[in-house]
């Protein structure tokens, strides 16, 4: 492979998985042409982990602070509350965005309320504070699409991340111009049909690569945990589908990152 660099916008690299061997991940992600790891929160007690780990590895990991639609239970605004009281002592630690936040119906509508209301909130902070968005949308497209029409006008950006879906559906995402798609190791998945989707409705300008590591790995890694190095194997099937060169696929992701994230 040539020498590419890249940057993971999504990866939960402050995980118990990665707690034996951080910083080799760290050190592997490097070696393999990855500047940069953006780390997204999914509630209260990882909004700690993911400061620290960005703490530890200054101007390389960044932290993203949210509460993520399956953690959202009976308590979710005692839970905003703890995470806002975070977020705002964390502004001046190069905080990212908001997220990983969102709406996930796919295995439960049990608290399909208080997810809307949830990221409804959250949506709200975005905007006051003029932070990107980290969101996680699963089978609550439309849900999610209403929430964000309302705000669309005053909120700078963000990422649709794990993006899977149709034309149709890639299509209304890019209806908001300020927004991206973040693409990972379901691209490569053999009965994926992300490629022919991709290089269909999706132009190279609103595109971004992440891992959702340790979820997720790209063939040929597939089963095995997911991490920032594995990118590679995306920005190769990425190329291919868009008849580019893997150059061209970094250079023109990070053109996308620097764009929404300011940085």
């Amino acid at each position: 492979m040539s020498i590419i660099n890249y940057i993971d916008t999504h990866c939960h690299l402050d995980g118990e998985e990665f707690a034996q061997d951080r910083d080799a991940v760290v050190q592997r992600a490097r070696e393999a042409g990855c500047t940069r790891i953006f780390l997204p929160a999914i509630d209260v007690t990882s909004c700690h982990t993911v400061l620290d780990v960005c703490a530890q590895c200054p101007d390389y990991c960044y932290p993203m602070l949210g509460l993520h639609p399956e953690e959202v239970r009976a308590d979710w605004r005692e839970q905003l509350a703890a995470i806002r009281k975070c977020l705002d002592t964390s502004l001046t630690s190069k905080l990212l965005a908001i997220g990983e936040v969102g709406l996930d119906y796919y295995w439960s509508r049990e608290f399909e309320k208080e997810q809307l209301e949830a990221f409804e909130e959250q949506v709200r902070w975005a905007v006051e504070l003029q932070l990107p968005l980290m969101i996680h949308c699963r089978k609550a497209q439309n849900e999610m699409v209403a929430i964000i029409k309302k705000y669309a006008q005053d909120l700078v950006g963000g990422v649709f991340h794990c993006f899977t879906g149709n034309e149709q559906e890639a299509r209304q995402l890019l209806e908001f111009p300020q927004f991206v798609l973040g693409i990972g190791g379901v691209l490569t998945f053999k009965k994926s049909h992300l490629p022919e989707t991709l290089a269909a409705a999706v132009p190279l300008n609103r595109i971004v690569l992440e891992t959702d590591a340790p979820y997720m790995a790209p063939v040929p890694m597939r089963g095995q945990r997911n991490e920032s190095s594995f990118i590679r194997y995306v920005i190769t099937r990425m190329a291919e589908a868009y008849g580019v060169s893997e150059e061209e696929i970094c250079e023109r992701t990070n053109e996308n990152v620097a764009r929404v994230f300011g940085i």
